[in-house]
């Protein structure tokens, strides 16, 4: 795990949304899911990853669905609450 505090940076911040977009894609039932809530196709992801307001919508995404925050968290071997603390340090509202 990480030390508490690490997402402190935005950049730090922007860095998680990008990996959690990256496991998002490798899983088809989230794909398929994030998709049709953020209502935009598979090929407009990439140009969308550069959007820190886009990166937000992406922490929402996983913290908005327990489950899927655990499966993330579990994945990277972080707390859940680093995921909340990544938004909070984007500070964008979506």
């Amino acid at each position: 795990m990480k030390e508490k505090g690490t997402y402190r940076s935005r950049e730090s911040a922007e860095t998680l949304a990008v990996e959690a977009l990256s496991w998002i894609a490798g899983e088809p039932e989230q794909l398929e899911r994030f998709l049709a809530l953020a209502g935009i196709g598979p090929a407009t992801l990439r140009k969308a990853a550069s959007d820190p307001a886009f990166l937000a919508g992406v922490l929402d995404f996983l913290l908005g669905h327990e489950p899927t925050v655990l499966a993330f968290a579990e994945a990277r071997r972080i707390a859940p609450s680093e995921i909340a603390e990544a938004r909070r340090a984007l500070g964008i509202n979506v």
